[in-house]
C-alpha cells in the first residue's frame, strides 16, 4: 500500500533540540503556573513536571485539574521571537521536497506556533494541513484518541501515514494504531520501526518503506 500521508510532529523533530525552543516553552509553562494559580516557581516546576509525567504535556493535566482556559495558555506559552533559535533551512526544504504523500504537521502545539516555525525554517508551503491540539480537541499525544481524531480529520486509514516523532511515548500510540513510525534523535530505550539520528536521514527510511510496500 502506498504512503499517502506522512505526519510530522514540529518541535524538535523538523528542527535540532539544542536550537532552544522547547526550552523557551518550558519556562513560559512555569512563569504561567506561577501568574495564573499564584504558586511559587518551584511548585509549579513540581506541578508541570508531574502533569508531563502523567498526561504527556502539562497542559492537559491543568485542562482536567486546574480549570485552565487552554486558548489563554497556548497564546502565553509560545509568545517569544524565534528569531535567534531557527533560520530558513534549505536542507530541510529540499528534503521535504523529494518524499512523496501528504505532507501534515500533527503537533502538541497550536496552529499560531506550527505557523511561526515553519515559516521561520522556509517550509510551510510543503504542509497542507496542520492538525494542532485545539483540532483534536485539546487531547495531547501520546492520548490515544489525539491519534484517532488526526486519522478522522484526514480522512486515512492507520496503514496509509508513517508517522515522524522525536519522542518514542508519543509514537507508541501511533505504532498501536498500525501507523508506521520514525524515530528522530531518540534515547536507547525509545522504539520506533525506524530510527533515525536527524530528519534529513528520512528519505532513505521512506524508499525502504515503499520498497517493501511495493509503492510509487
Amino acid at each position: 500500500m502506498a504512503i499517502r500521508y506522512l505526519l510530522f510532529d514540529l518541535d524538535e523533530t523538523l528542527y535540532r533540540r539544542d536550537a532552544g525552543v522547547m526550552q523557551a516553552i518550558s519556562q513560559l509553562i512555569r512563569q504561567y503556573i506561577v501568574e495564573r494559580y499564584g504558586l511559587t516557581y518551584e511548585e509549579a516546576d513540581a506541578l508541570a513536571r508531574r502533569y508531563h509525567a502523567q498526561y504527556g504535556t502539562s497542559m492537559r493535566g491543568l485542562l482536567l485539574h486546574n480549570n485552565l482556559d487552554p486558548d489563554d495558555f497556548l497564546a502565553y506559552v509560545h509568545n517569544f521571537p524565534l528569531e535567534d533559535k531557527l533560520s530558513p533551512d534549505p536542507a530541510l526544504d529540499a528534503m521535504l521536497a523529494s518524499l512523496p504523500g501528504t505532507k501534515v504537521i500533527f503537533t502538541n502545539a497550536d496552529r499560531r506556533h506550527a505557523e511561526r516555525v515553519l515559516e521561520r525554517l522556509g517550509v510551510r508551503h510543503h504542509f497542507s494541513q496542520i492538525i494542532d491540539v485545539t483540532a483534536v480537541d485539546y487531547i495531547s499525544k501520546p492520548n490515544p484518541q489525539a491519534y484517532r481524531l488526526c486519522l478522522q480529520r484526514l480522512g486515512a486509514r492507520p496503514e496509509e501515514c508513517v508517522m515522524i516523532e522525536d519522542s518514542g511515548r508519543n509514537l507508541a500510540p501511533a505504532a498501536a494504531l498500525g501507523i508506521t513510525t520514525v524515530l528522530v534523535d531518540g534515547g536507547p530505550e525509545e522504539t520506533a520501526d525506524y530510527r533515525i539520528e536527524d530528519i534529513l536521514a528520512l528519505p532513505a527510511v521512506i524508499q525502504d518503506i515503499c520498497r517493501q510496500r511495493s509503492c510509487t
